[in-house]
Order: structure tokens, then sequence, then C-alpha cells
């Protein structure tokens, strides 16, 4: 049966067309990546999760506080500490919203997936089976479904890709020990997918580095991560220290990663970066 009449995009509200003109019907779909974007899912729910958890621990000290305080008759702290309370609770409603969509996304994704592992199954078994107008008619009604499925997959990874929040990543510099030199100067270029972040810094002679920029937003892609290339200024010429990727997995947490990424092979220097998601 074709999938056409139950597309996700006609049943599933989610984020305005124009930010999807890429994932329109007809358009270059690319091959979606389900091991990948399950692992994404994984990374993303546990922190959300560990937000929630920790939303929860903060309502329950305040209402704690909340109660001894009635009793006592502190009015100003008392309507103070309820503003505090329920803005608490709106941020846990917003989490679990959150989380509940986030959920509701990836079951529709493996739905999706599911369905075209089996269309593609059957349209090699039709494939091997003498040639009839009939195999041919369900040949090709099958790689509909396949073409199907898979545009509706690309469409909710673009989908979930919304709700992975943002990386804030700080320079902490490097860290070199005898290659860093006073009057050294490096350039650090980072990127994720089509976000680029490129900054200079210069070891001062008091061994302390100055970068002219601390802090670069990146939005969490599913399918890219981060790469980091870092070069020495001498002069005119450039020299190029190296190149690194940095899967972007663990840094789905409520807690600061502090991250010490090798830029040389054999780790004489060494970038240092904070992120918080």
């Amino acid at each position: 049966k074709s999938l056409s009449r139950s597309s996700v995009r006609s049943r599933m509200p989610l984020k305005p067309p124009k930010a999807y003109n890429s994932l329109q019907k007809g358009a270059l779909i690319w091959d979606p990546k389900p091991l990948q974007v399950k692992k994404i899912f994984e990374a993303l729910k546990k922190g959300l999760n560990e937000y929630l958890e920790a939303h929860q621990a903060e309502l329950d000290y305040l209402s704690g506080r909340h109660k001894d305080t009635k009793r006592n008759s502190r009015l100003a702290f008392y309507y103070d500490l309820d503003k505090q309370i329920r803005s608490v609770e709106r941020y846990i409603r917003k989490l679990e919203f959150h989380i509940s969509k986030v959920e509701e996304l990836y079951e529709a994704y493996c739905i999706q997936c599911r369905l075209r592992d089996g269309a593609t199954n059957m349209k090699q078994a039709f494939s091997l089976s003498p040639s009839t107008k009939a195999s041919r008619e369900s040949l090709l009604e099958l790689y509909r479904n396949v073409q199907e499925c898979t545009e509706d997959m690309c469409f909710i990874e673009g989908a979930l890709e919304v709700h992975l929040g943002e990386f804030h990543v700080k320079m902490k510099g490097l860290v070199g020990f005898a290659r860093l030199c006073p009057g050294d100067q490096y350039e650090v270029f980072v990127r994720l997918g089509r976000q680029k972040w490129r900054l200079k810094g210069k070891i001062e002679t008091d061994d302390s580095q100055t970068w002219d920029e601390e802090e670069k937003i990146f939005i969490p892609n599913l399918h890219e991560k981060f790469e980091i290339k870092v070069t020495e200024l001498r002069g005119l010429a450039t020299i190029l220290v190296g190149v690194v990727t940095c899967d972007s997995i663990n840094f789905f947490s409520t807690k600061p990663q502090a991250i010490v990424v090798d830029i040389t092979e054999l780790g004489t220097i060494k970038l240092r970066l904070e992120v918080l998601w």
C-alpha cells in the first residue's frame, strides 16, 4: 500500500515550511542515518532528564523552605519563594513537553525506518522474480514507498535538530609546554557543518595567552562532527599544526564539559575548550 496517504508531514506540525525548503517533495534528499540519529536521541534524552531531575530537586528544596517560611510568617520572603517555585514549575513543564516532543519525533522516525526497510526488502525480492507486468508495477510502487519513507525520515531529522538546543563553546587556550614560546601566534578554526569560528591568539611574555574571541554559540547537528584546525602564524606564512574531529554526543549534559584535544599526533600541542549545553 502506498505511503503517500499517511506521510508524517501531513500529520505532524513540526516547523514552518520556509525552514525546510531543502526537504520539500522532489528536492534532493540525502541518505538518512538511523544509527547516528539513535545515538543523538539517547544522548539528548539523557541530558534532558538530567535537567529535569536537577530542577525537580530544586523544586523539592524550595517547597520545603516554603512550608517552613509559612509557619514562621515571614511574608515577604514567603512570597519571594512562592514566585521562585512557580518559575521552576513552569520550567519543569516546558522540559517535560520538550522530552515528550523529542520522543514523539523519534518514534515517528523509527516507524518510517521500519517501513523503509520492509519496502526495500520487498523490492529486492520482487527484483529477483521473473519480470511480468504485475511485478514491474509492484516494483514501481515499492520504489515510491522507499522514496516516501526516505523523505519523511529526512524531514523528521530536520525537525529533531530544532530540539537539540545550543552549544556554548569557550576557548580555554593551547597547552604545549616547550612547544609554546612567547611571541608565537596561532589561529584556531572550529567548524560544525556550515557554522564556523575563526579566532587568533598570541603567547605573551608571561606565558599567558590572549585571544580575539572567547566564546561562540553552535547549533548542534545530527550528522556533523566538530572539526578543529590549528595553524601557526609566522609573518606572512602559515604552518599547519594539526586537524582533528570531535564528536558532540557527550556534550548533552547539565554540567560544562572540559575538552582537551590532541592537535598533534604526539600530543605535544593540545587545545582546551569548554562546552556548555
